[in-house]
This record gives structure tokens, sequence and C-alpha cells, in this order.
């Protein structure tokens, strides 16, 4: 066995750096909207294009840009991927018009979901054992508190910058850290033995076009259901199944020959654990990526909190989060899917006493009521997304490790988008009685999603479980 690489803790940080910057400007810009609407003069439906879009063709490159990570080498990919993500920021900063910062924003979410993939695989490449599932924990920590400190950033960016040319600090900030980042890339992340590669031969085309209409048809409707009437967009999410009945049709023929399909089904079929840890992270995602929108819907408009006051009350669950995070990377190794199982447990539970709390006590005092229950939502949190990535991935070839992150990550993207589309039409149908009845319902239907991925998980942990102790020795043996 190979030495592991000197600088592989290193590498770790500088991955994570860039892959906070293109998480954060997943929650961060929503506080910054009202900011864009003023500076602009922009419509509201353009306003949530400018979310929305980023999220639409971050979903839709994952597996193209594993794909390529896989063939071209993460380290090419991650400085490409890169210095697209700094130039689209500076472009977005820029922007004249809405138009132009929606153009901007589309393609910064293409570069981000090419960037993306390149973190879990440089983790498959470069850590092996219990270290692997603490680089893994270090990543959930800070999926985790980009997810919740966008709010807080972008609420202490307005303060400072203004409304009127605030909102463009946002998107100018990633570009000093992106290129701190790129230099550091250049010195740490691994180099690899060149090779000749051939696109057209390595990349299957077919292929990534039947999987881009699946995804697009699934993200595209909710997409436009959140800044109006979809219409004849919903034609796409019928015409889904049939291209994902085609992709993978077409997948099996590519492998049939000999070729190189985009993602090779296999993963789904003979490696351990990655079906049921995808379909985890996606049912787990449904319920928490709409948490935030809707807390922060709930007390701006609820109770008129600033947007830094509204991220602020948050702040328990990103603190809880990203220390279980670091904690949990640490014990699945030794305990695997029950960490997951107890860390869903918590969030439920978490969950639970926030919906009751914010019906019992006076609006005055909810904000400092639902602390200590969010920080045990947090904690919970903390304690599923890394520890379901590394048993996910374990099992996963390094040779096909960025393709895997990135369905894994394309299936928690689809689940943050029908999260947030059925929480928010949710919190909204609700409105109509009271805010505080709105948050309540709204988070109960989290924890239906919650209770579903309980139930993947523990039926994971009995297979597993079984597995082990089918293969145990005997005393005879």
């Amino acid at each position: 066995m190979s030495e592991p690489d000197p600088r592989r803790w290193k590498a770790l940080a500088v991955s994570l750096a860039a892959g906070f910057m293109s998480l954060l400007d997943v929650s961060i810009v929503n506080v910054a909207l009202p900011s864009v609407q003023n500076g602009l003069d922009a419509s509201a439906g353009s306003v949530q294009w400018i979310v929305s879009g980023y999220a639409l063709t971050f979903g839709l490159s994952l597996v193209a840009g594993g794909r390529l990570g896989d063939v071209l080498g993460r380290r090419v990919m991650f400085l490409v991927a890169l210095t697209a993500f700094v130039l689209t920021s500076a472009v977005a900063g820029a922007a004249p018009n809405e138009t132009f910062l929606i153009g901007a924003r589309l393609l910064q979410g293409l570069a981000s979901g090419l960037l993306t993939p390149q973190n879990s695989g440089l983790i498959q490449d470069l850590f092996r054992g219990p270290e692997r599932g603490k680089a893994f924990g270090l990543l959930g920590a800070t999926i985790g508190i980009s997810t919740a400190t966008g709010p807080v950033l972008g609420g202490l960016i307005l303060a400072l910058f203004g409304d009127e040319t605030g909102w463009r600090w946002v998107f100018y900030v990633n570009v000093p850290v992106g290129v701190l980042a790129f230099v550091l890339a250049l010195r740490w992340l691994p180099r690899v033995d060149r090779r000749h590669v051939v696109l057209r031969r390595e990349i299957d085309h077919i292929g990534a076009f039947l999987l881009g209409v699946a995804v697009l048809g699934v993200l595209l409707p909710i997409v436009e259901s959140e800044s109006g009437p979809v219409g004849w967009w919903w034609l796409l999410a019928v015409l889904t199944p049939v291209f994902a009945v085609l992709f993978v049709l077409w997948e099996r023929r590519v492998s049939a020959r000999g070729g190189k399909p985009l993602l090779d089904l296999r993963l789904f079929t003979e490696v351990s654990g990655y079906s049921s840890g995808l379909l985890l992270g996606s049912v787990y995602f449904c319920g928490f990526a709409g948490i935030f929108l809707v807390m922060s819907l709930f007390l701006q408009k609820g109770l008129h909190y600033t947007p830094l006051q509204s991220g602020l009350t948050v702040t328990p669950f990103a603190v809880g989060s990203s220390i279980m995070a670091a904690v949990a990377g640490r014990l699945v190794s030794r305990l695997g899917r029950k960490v997951t199982v107890a860390g869903l447990s918590l969030i439920t539970i978490g969950l639970a006493a926030v919906a009751v709390v914010v019906r019992l006590v006076p609006q005055d005092v909810i904000g400092g009521a639902i602390a200590l229950p969010l920080l045990v939502a947090g904690i919970g949190g903390g304690a599923v997304i890394s520890p379901n990535t590394t048993l996910t991935l374990e099992c996963v070839p390094n040779r096909i490790a960025g393709v895997a992150g990135g369905a894994l990550q394309t299936g928690q993207r689809i689940g943050t988008a029908i999260g947030t589309a059925v929480l928010a039409t949710v919190f909204y149908s609700a409105a109509a009685a009271s805010f505080p009845a709105a948050v309540s319902t709204t988070l109960w239907c989290a924890i239906g999603f919650m209770l579903v991925a309980i139930v993947i998980a523990v039926y994971e942990l009995r297979r597993t479980t079984v597995g082990r102790a089918a293969v145990r020795p005997t005393a005879g043996d």
C-alpha cells in the first residue's frame, strides 16, 4: 500500500474552502434578494430566477463534473472549475441589469456543479480508513456551516455596504477567497501522471444528454413554480421517467459494448450501501433544505426580524451541526449506520420541539425559546450528512469516485428542490391562519421526510448487521 500524501490535510483545507464558497452561494443570496430587486429594479420572477437558476445548473452539472474529474484528474478539474466560479462571481457582482445577472448566475451554478464533486473525489483519493471518516466529517461540517451561516453573512454584508449596492458584495466576496484558494491549490493539490485523453471517447455524450433532460424535468418545473404558474413546463416532469429509462438502457448498452458510460450502473447493483445511501441523502435533504427558508420567512415576515437577526436566531443549528459533523466523522468508522440513525432521531426531536414551542410561547420570546431545540436539531443534522457520505462512498472504487460523488450530490440537489418547493407551499398555504401555525405545520411536514429517512437508515443498519453476522467465523473455523 502506497504512503499517504503528506500534504493531504492541506489539500483538504483548500478543497473545503472552495466548497464552502460554492455551497454558501445557495443560501446567502436569499437574504440579498430585496437588495437586488431595489438595486436593479428587477421583477419578482426575475429575482427568483437569480436563486433558482443557480440551483438548476448546479444540479445539472454534478454528474458530468464528477466524470470529468475521474477522466482528467481532480486537480485539473478543480482549478478549471474554481477559475470559472471566481470569474462568474465577479461578473454577477458587476451585472448592469437583471437579465445579465441571471445569465451570470446560471454560469456560476454550472461552475459550482463542476467544482463540487472534486471535493468528495479528492477525499476518496487521499484518505484511507478512519482518516477518511474524519475528512468526510469536515466536509459535512462545511456543508452544515455554509447552509446555516449564509443568512448571517448575507445580513452582515448588507449591513456593511447598504441595501442599494450590498448585494454586489455578496458576489464580490468570492473573488479574493477564490484567488487565494487557487494559489494554494496549485501548491498543495496532488499532481497525477498526465495521460493522453480523447474526451469524445471518455465522455458518454448521449448518456449526459439523457440524464440532463431527466434531471431538468424534475428541477425546472419546481424552479418555475417558485416564480409563478408553470404552465406547460410540467410536461417535462411527465417526460422525466421516459428519459430516465432511456438513460438506464443506454448506459447498459454502452457497458455491454465495453464502452465507458457516464454513470456506471454497477454502482447501484454491486457497490454495497451506495443505493440506500443515495436514497437516504435525497430524502433527508427534502426535509432539511427547506427548513432555513421557512424559518427565514417566519422570522422576517411573521416576527419582523431584520435579515441579520433572522440569521443569528438560527445560528444554534449551525453551531450544533458543525461541531457534531466533525465528531460524527470520527465515530462512523466504529459505529457505522448507528450514527445516522441517532442523528436523524435527534433532528426529528429538535424540529418537533420547535414546532410545539412556536405555538405555545408569546411571539416576543420565540427567538430565545427555540434556541435549545434548534441546537438539538443541529447536533442531529451534523450526525447525518458526513456519516452518510462516508458510508455511501466507502466501497466505491477510486476510478469512479468523482461520478459517484456527483450522483450522490445530484440526489441531494433534487431533494433540496423538491423539499423547498413542498415546504414553501405548505407554509404559504397555512400562513393565512397565523405565522406560528404555518411554521409549525411546515416543520411537521419536514419531520415526515425525516421519518422516511429513519426507516431507510434502520433498514440499512439491519442489513449491514445481518451481513456481518453471516460472515463471522464459527468456533470450528
